[in-house]
């Protein structure tokens, strides 16, 4: 029998082949070197029926001239190919992709490490370099080494304040940065059943910190509940009896909200082992905690009180931010002291909007905390949105409430 990854490639682990793409993806970042690259192959023009999008996120709006110069290029590029387009302040691509554009079973490649995050849907999501991705515009395929699986089994259900983040950095400390280097990585169990699609999103976006190659979760009726919303009939995908190279178990109940210190995101403490750490800003957003759910958590915590330090947050997507003034969440947030971002990847990847001074510490809702990521000198420490909330109330790590 089959892992999923298997079943989707339509091989067994192990095997070369090739494959057609469904659909494919690159940013404003890797769509300029995708760009350059495609030319060089001696291309002119792209198919006017093509699954190919290019999504303005990760520098929006722009921070420079030069910045400016190489989207405005890009930006010709797409208009002018027929491809998907969305600039800026639509939204983070992998965000964007999720909102009812991704369905299980397809093979779904983005120029950009997190494009894991797309597994949640059932779907062989991965990222891939510029050079890639410029071929996948050229011939609209590309090869893969079919990856062995790893089988991490949850069970369970939340208690206390603990929440989806605060289980993906439990199974990254735990496979370490390296631990399922070019594997799959297959999220099923019973307890799947009591995660949101927004929390299957989050355990698929963080694969790639154990160095998997992709994160992936069965579609079950919440998946189809989901499409089903965005004007998608899809089935469910049965998981079969299967082998895998590692299995890993986690019951839900006994996570406890978790802290990844500086600089690897495997190295994780319990948020009560660093109480009291002050820290200079709070960061809440990005492909792993930007989404409604996590905002609307976030307000929740922080209404009708101040924050201690500046805090920033930052909406993955146009449809997000709409829903947060639609709900009045926004509202309680900027009542609370915070500032509000232009949906996309914000001070993640250190180029503006919140980059971080020397000797300065920042609690990230992100997922990477990799050295001198959001600014030279600064430290990064990963967190939950429900620690993040806490501790910006405080100006310091804070064990979060149980909601």
């Amino acid at each position: 029998m089959s892992t999923l990854s298997e079943r989707i490639l339509g091989a067994p682990a192990g095997d070369y082949v090739d494959r057609k793409v469904d659909r494919a993806y690159a940013h404003d970042g890797t769509g300029v070197l995708a760009l350059e690259a495609w030319k060089s192959m001696g291309a002119e023009r792209l198919s006017d029926k093509t699954e190919f999008s290019l999504l303005f996120d990760h520098i929006v709006p722009a921070n420079n001239g030069t910045t400016a110069t190489l989207q405005h290029e890009l930006r010709d590029f797409a208009k002018s190919s027929f491809m998907h387009f969305a600039d800026i302040g639509c939204g983070i691509c992998h965000q964007l992709m999720s909102e009812g554009i991704v369905l299980p079973g397809e093979i779904v490649i983005g120029a950009d490490s997190h494009s894991v995050t797309l597994g949640a849907f059932g779907a062989f999501a991965t990222g891939v370099g510029a050079t890639d991705m410029a071929a996948i515009w050229l011939t609209g395929e590309t090869w893969f080494r079919v990856p062995e699986s790893v089988g991490i089994h949850i069970t369970g259900s939340f208690s206390g304040a603990a929440e989806a983040k605060d289980l993906a950095l439990t199974y990254v400390g735990k496979l370490g940065t390296d631990g399922a280097s070019y594997q799959a990585l297959e999220f099923l169990g019973d307890g799947m059943r009591h995660l949101s699609v927004d929390e299957r999103l989050v355990l698929s976006n963080l694969s790639v910190e154990a160095g998997a190659k992709a994160g992936l979760c069965y579609a079950d009726e919440t998946t189809v509940r989901y499409l089903k919303e965005r004007g998608h009939a899809v089935k469910p995908q049965i998981p079969e009896q299967c082998s895998y190279v590692q299995e890993l178990d986690f019951d839900l109940s006994d996570i406890v909200p978790l802290v990844a210190v500086p600089h690897r995101v495997d190295t994780v403490k319990p948020v009560q082992d660093l109480a009291g750490l002050p820290i200079d800003q709070v960061f809440v957003g990005t492909c792993t905690n930007g989404r409604y759910s996590d905002l609307a958590r976030f307000a929740r915590i922080v209404k009708g009180k101040k924050v201690a330090v500046r805090t920033i947050v930052i909406p993955a997507s146009a449809e997000i931010l709409g829903k947060t003034i639609r709900t009045g969440v926004l509202a309680d947030i900027i009542e609370a002291g915070c500032t509000i971002g232009t949906p996309g990847c914000g001070p993640c990847i250190g180029y503006h909007m919140g980059v971080l001074g020397e000797g300065e510490v920042c609690l990230s809702t992100a997922n990477r905390n990799f050295k001198n990521r959001m600014g030279v000198g600064g430290e990064i420490y990963l967190s939950s949105v429900a620690t993040a909330a806490a501790s910006a109330l405080e100006g310091e790590i804070t064990v979060p409430e149980v909601a």
